[in-house]
């Protein structure tokens, strides 16, 4: 395990204990859109996790779901979520997690989730696979989608796009054996690559949400595009992730859906 992993596990365990300490509380929300909430919460585990990393690496740029955004134009960069899953934060539903990522050059090379009220936490290197708790992990082997558990979420603006997710997971519902939406992108990408989901997409999600999870879909085995089959990048719209196995059939049902969409 290299410096920056160990540093990663670190904060991110840091911030994650202030989060359960605080779990069940009494809140300030406000809303970033009219269903698109953030709390108190979310900001000052933001600043614990970009001091944390501005004591440490002074001169690597850092990218947060809470507007902090440091661009020095370095070759390190964090991509960071101090709380994945607020709406079920801010109700007490306790389901959310820590996510901290970092790139070099572009390139995801370390993967960090945790999940302070299960205690779990997930971490990814390039090239060196994932783990859970400091077991190897690695994607189910589930082979068609009949049989297989899949994960998703809906957009912010879901009352206002047409391009809402609903059409995906009507299909999507009626093919898989179930279709799970627990309100954390960042821990559906993890169950993902320990196997507990067999396929997980969503719409428009932002570069905090997917980059740890991303990285460690993929050394757990697994395989990460955008919903139509092409290569997936943090800057891509949407995301489709699988234990491989099942993806073909994943991105059929969803081309299949884009399709309705644009023809009515």
């Amino acid at each position: 395990m290299n410096n920056y992993t160990e540093f990663a596990m670190s904060i991110a365990k840091e911030a994650g204990a202030f989060l359960k300490e605080k779990i069940g509380e009494k809140h300030m929300v406000s809303y970033k859109g009219e269903i698109d909430l953030v709390t108190e919460i979310d900001k000052i585990s933001e600043e614990m996790l970009v001091s944390g990393i501005t004591g440490k690496f002074p001169h690597h740029d850092i990218l947060s779901e809470e507007s902090v955004k440091i661009d020095r134009g370095a070759e390190f960069r964090w991509v960071i979520d101090p709380l994945d899953g607020t709406t079920n934060y801010a109700h007490g539903y306790p389901v959310f997690c820590v996510s901290v990522a970092l790139e070099r050059g572009g390139e995801i090379i370390v993967g960090v989730i945790y999940d302070p009220m299960m205690e779990e936490i997930f971490v990814a290197e390039e090239g060196k696979g994932a783990f859970l708790n400091g077991n190897k992990v690695l994607v189910s082997s589930t082979q068609e989608m009949t049989k297989s558990l899949l994960a998703t979420g809906f957009p912010y603006d879901i009352r206002e796009n047409p391009d809402n997710n609903l059409n995906h997971f009507k299909n999507m519902a009626l093919k898989a054996q179930a279709v799970r939406r627990a309100g954390s992108a960042a821990l559906d990408l993890a169950y993902i690559a320990a196997g507990r989901f067999d396929g997980f997409w969503e719409l428009r999600l932002k570069p905090w949400d997917t980059a740890a999870g991303w990285l460690m879909v993929k050394e757990a085995g697994g395989r990460v595009t955008d919903i139509f089959g092409k290569d997936y990048r943090l800057k891509s719209p949407h995301i489709l992730a699988s234990n491989g196995k099942i993806h073909g059939e994943m991105t059929d049902t969803l081309k299949k859906g884009a399709s309705e969409c644009s023809s009515s």
